[in-house]
């Protein structure tokens, strides 16, 4: 396994070129290979970013995606134009929107195309440093779950999630086979489950929050079963426009989530504020685990104390070995195309930062 102490969570921000050449493209008035070459432009400006901060660890920042579960939207069939379940999205100043699907279950969900492999080349072929690929958790499909129209074709959504796990752990494979050695699998449905109010968003699609605990981190853990490749975890309480979905600890998923995600290596926790709870979950994880402390905020133009953020590592290292740890920021930047509510300048200070302390705790 790779030791990468400053890590990156996965998007960055959209330059704003890329965003409307995206939108020339859509409606036809930019030939694909033109666009193209705007999506190359904006990959070689985001590894070149993280690079010069001195992040251990570079991701293509997700230019060339729409979301970062593009590889369950875009990339299968299954799916028709109904509207999904809205999904609220909360502000700290009461700004609440909601986030809706516009498509639905309604197929079995198969195969289309591959997005990563070629993002993977691409960024290999230009990175210095080691190169991290992001994947969607199966379980994700949730939000394209209705028991109304999917119900007709997966009366129960467990083996939609089975489904949808195929399909990443083959993409997953693929990437091995062409080189990548760092996957990191998102997940911020598993943090839904510390929150009441999402449990019972859950419930009321016919999917029991507890099967999610057991037989779901049991299919997200089945994905990463690739040699050679170390596999990271992912949990953030949602990332939308700088708005988030659930509050509440780790504490009441962490001995279930540890004991059952056996495949991964790392675990890429969000704890940038109070939403997050305590560190005290980071016990039930085994030592040989890095937990990956997502203390820097990607919804704020706020930025942190560098002292304190390494009092916060030091608080961690009472639960868990400071020699398997690592920070980064608590999410991406632009969990969607829009991104966050956030300057691309305080964006690299953020990026720098992590970098700053991973260097002052580890050398």
């Amino acid at each position: 396994m790779g030791t990468y102490r400053a890590d990156v969570v996965g998007s960055l921000l959209r330059p704003r070129y890329l965003s409307e050449a995206r939108e020339a493209f859509e409606v036809g008035r930019l030939e694909p290979a033109e666009f193209r070459r705007v999506e190359d432009r904006a990959v070689d400006q985001a590894i070149a970013l993280q690079e010069g901060v001195g992040m251990d660890v570079v991701t293509d920042g997700e230019m060339r995606r729409f979301t970062f579960f593009d590889q369950l939207i875009t990339a299968v069939e299954g799916l028709s134009e109904v509207p999904a379940k809205p999904v609220p999205f909360h502000a700290a100043d009461g700004n609440d929107i909601d986030f809706q699907s516009p498509e639905s279950v309604t197929g079995k969900l198969t195969r289309k195309q591959m997005l990563t492999p070629p993002e993977f080349a691409y960024s290999r072929a230009r990175a210095f440093k080691p190169l991290k690929v992001t994947l969607p958790s199966p379980l994700m499909t949730y939000a394209m779950y209705t028991p109304e129209r999917s119900g007709e074709v997966y009366p129960d959504p467990f083996d939609m999630f089975r489904d949808a796990a195929d399909l990443v752990r083959e993409e997953a494979h693929v990437l091995a086979s062409h080189g990548c050695r760092y996957i990191q699998i998102d997940a911020p449905d598993l943090c839904e489950m510390v929150d009441p109010v999402m449990r019972e968003h859950w419930a009321s699609l016919g999917i029991e929050p507890d099967r999610v605990l057991g037989e779901g981190i049991e299919i997200i853990n089945s994905v990463a079963d690739a040699d050679g490749v170390d596999f990271a975890l992912h949990l953030c309480r949602g990332n939308y426009q700088s708005r988030w979905i659930a509050g509440g600890g780790y504490e009441s998923i962490s001995k279930q989530l540890f004991a059952k995600a056996s495949n991964f290596d790392r675990f890429v926790l969000e704890y940038d504020d109070e939403r997050a709870g305590t560190f005290e979950a980071l016990a039930d994880m085994p030592e040989e685990k890095t937990a990956v402390l997502g203390l820097v905020s990607t919804k704020t133009n706020e930025l942190e104390s560098f002292d304190h953020l390494i009092a916060r590592v030091e608080d961690a290292s009472k639960f868990h070995p400071k020699e398997t740890m690592a920070v980064a920021t608590q999410c991406g930047f632009a969990s969607v195309a829009m991104g966050n509510e956030i300057t691309e300048r305080t964006q690299e200070e953020k990026l720098r930062l992590v970098a700053a302390v991973a260097r002052r705790v580890w050398g």
